[in-house]
């Protein structure tokens, strides 16, 4: 049966809705990690380290398509809620041409700054020659990586989650077979893998557009529009904490590399460019029961249905807190056999790997609930709170962590940063809750319903 943004969730019916996109988000953080074991094995330990330096610029850029995707689909799906279907169309496909010519105008503006850029963050010699070539050629599909960012929310708000996720699969399945082509075929290292990547980025973007051209059966289609910047400005102020938060992790991770390889070298580089790619798939977890629950909560936001935020509410905190436990154990038992993947070819920094993986892991005792609150009040169209939620979370918190800690605690400072950054997030966010549930309502107070 299907399932809609108006139906009454279960613990069962709110799983099963946010399915598609966590294992959308999973599938992508996959094929990354596979991308990275590609470059690690077969072209070597520069190409790899060049990635992992140039790979936070280049997100930075693409979190504008984050920012659209979340700040949009709050807009339509509360138009939805509120019964205009036919507005929340004409504000789906200008959000859409918005994101694919900023798409264009970035790429083009940043072409020619990949270089300096690329020395500025630290790169040098080959590592430096990779980096450039590597971002070149992936920000020429930039347009699409955007897209492909902002049809990711879009497909759960159409309430085609499955579609969105076979999209997703058809774009890492590409940059799977052409890493494999371009770099253990061909031996073209960065550029192969740039290549792969930059097709699969333009078979995610493009497969989306031209199924919402089409006569389609879901919420969401392409029609006429005209220019609302109202609605402009209301999915970029509903996204920023999106694109804050994009910046601030791309950031931070330039920092992170920086102070790495202050301490250690280029080994701490790699070290956590791997631990990174573990990252990207346990938090795609939360990531994707974000993106699927938001929906949700913006849809019965504007049809002023309290019962169902109430009920929205309470079982996502009880799953976050049971998924971040599962996914910390996990992490901690796997963190070997993942530095043995990815960095088998030198034991010091196998030993590196593992010890800072099996620090930053407890960070998922505490990530469910920081991005869920940022995700939450993105939804309920308060992009005001979800901005300080996730600036302070991504970028304050964990900059004071990654300056102060080392200096008392070393190595184990730098990896031990993210955890406490987190933790300290969560009362952050405790915060917020509170002050805010008078204005919501998304807990029931006693006697009130």
């Amino acid at each position: 049966m299907k399932i809609k943004l108006s139906d009454n969730f279960t613990y069962g019916r709110l799983l099963r809705f946010c399915l598609g996109p966590i294992f959308m988000m999973i599938f992508t953080s996959v094929y990354s990690v596979v991308d990275g074991i590609f470059v690690s094995n077969f072209a070597g330990e520069d190409p790899f380290k060049a990635i992992n330096l140039i790979f936070p610029v280049i997100m930075i850029l693409g979190a504008v398509g984050f920012m659209f995707g979340a700040g949009g689909t709050a807009v339509v799906s509360k138009t939805l809620g509120e019964g205009d279907k036919q507005r929340a169309n004409e504000y789906f496909t200008l959000v859409v041409a918005v994101t694919f010519v900023l798409g264009i105008v970035l790429a083009a503006g940043f072409f020619f700054l990949l270089r300096p850029i690329s020395s500025l963050i630290g790169a040098t010699g080959n590592v430096l020659n990779d980096a450039v070539t590597y971002s070149q050629i992936i920000i020429c599909a930039m347009p699409f990586f955007m897209l492909q960012n902002l049809f990711q929310s879009f497909f759960i708000t159409a309430e085609k989650p499955r579609l969105g996720f076979l999209f997703t699969v058809a774009s890492g399945i590409t940059n799977i077979v052409f890493d494999a082509i371009f770099i253990v075929g061909c031996g073209l290292g960065a550029a192969g893998a740039a290549i792969g990547t930059a097709l699969s980025q333009f078979v995610g973007g493009l497969l989306p557009l031209i199924y919402f051209f089409r006569k389609n059966s879901s919420l969401l289609k392409f029609v006429k529009f005209r220019i609302y910047w109202r609605i402009i400005g209301k999915a970029c102020v509903n996204g920023s904490s999106e694109l804050l938060g994009n910046i601030a992790m791309s950031l931070v991770s330039i920092i992170y590399n920086w102070q790495l390889i202050r301490t250690v070298g280029d080994d701490g580089v790699a070290a956590f460019g791997v631990i990174m790619y573990v990252q990207f798939v346990f938090v795609a977890i939360f990531i994707g029961y974000c993106l699927g629950v938001a929906p949700v909560v913006g849809y019965n936001f504007g049809a002023q249905n309290r019962t169902e935020l109430q009920n929205v509410f309470k079982k996502s905190m009880i799953i976050l807190a049971v998924t971040g436990f599962v996914m910390t154990v996990a992490a901690e038992a796997l963190a070997d056999v993942i530095a043995l993947i990815f960095v088998s070819y030198d034991d010091v920094l196998m030993q590196m790997t593992t010890r800072g993986m099996r620090l930053y892991s407890i960070c998922f005792l505490f990530s469910g609930f920081c991005m869920f609150c940022s995700s939450f009040f993105t939804a309920l169209n308060n992009g005001l709170v979800s901005a300080i939620v996730s600036f302070g979370r991504t970028l304050v918190l964990q900059l004071v962590c990654i300056f102060l800690l080392p200096l008392w605690l070393g190595l184990d400072g730098i990896w031990i940063s993210t955890p406490v950054a987190e933790g300290v997030s969560v009362v952050l966010c405790a915060v917020m809750f509170i002050v805010n549930n008078k204005r919501y309502g998304y807990v029931a107070l006693k006697g009130k319903k």
